[in-house]
């Protein structure tokens, strides 16, 4: 079995850089089956994923991933759930944002693919 917390960190990796730096590149991640909550809004399938995450309002952005939690989330073991907090660095705002991000994986053609996408920014009480 491959080592989920590998793959987690490899996804999150390639996942939050892509972001980063050329948000349309991320629809390859999803499939028409995909689904995207971001802040209660529920998104439908990669073209439109994409449509929302390339129409944010905002020019730069850094991630900067503080947890990484990932376990299996079906008895064969093959699809995963990751689990991130962290902090996010809008345009020139020198004052992070924090953030959590769940996702569901499931492999496909000895890869994965984000079937479930939940981003949520977390404010203080």
């Amino acid at each position: 079995m491959t080592d989920i917390n590998t793959v987690a960190k490899q996804f999150t990796d390639f996942y939050y850089t892509t972001f980063d730096t050329n948000r349309a590149d991320l629809q390859g991640l999803y499939r028409p089956n995909s689904m995207l909550t971001w802040e209660g809004n529920q998104i439908l399938g990669a073209s439109d994923i994409a449509e929302k995450l390339t129409s944010l309002p905002f020019d730069k952005v850094q991630h900067k991933v503080t947890t990484l939690d990932a376990q299996p989330s079906d008895p064969t073991l093959s699809n995963m759930i990751v689990s991130v907090t962290g902090l996010l660095l809008v345009d020139d705002n020198q004052h992070p944002l924090q953030f959590s991000q769940v996702f569901q994986l499931v492999p496909e053609g000895g890869s994965f693919y984000v079937f479930n996408d939940i981003f949520r920014l977390n404010y203080g009480a």
